[in-house]
């Protein structure tokens, strides 16, 4: 069975996990409406790409 020799450091351990975050969504922007939504998906109000593809509920 493997076992390490030495304990990492905890430099050394941040320095392989640097790689491993988030990033920020892309956002796009709907010609019409003007709200911003996340690519290649419908907005809150039903749009996609300049088109009404879903009618909003009515709350």
């Amino acid at each position: 069975m493997a076992v390490p020799k030495r304990r990492t450091s905890q430099t050394r351990k941040k320095k392989r996990r640097t790689h491993q975050k988030l990033s920020a969504p892309n956002l796009s922007r709907d010609p019409v409406t003007g709200n911003y939504h996340r690519s290649h998906r419908v907005d809150k109000d039903g749009y996609y790409r300049g088109e009404q593809v879903i009618k909003p509920k009515q709350s």
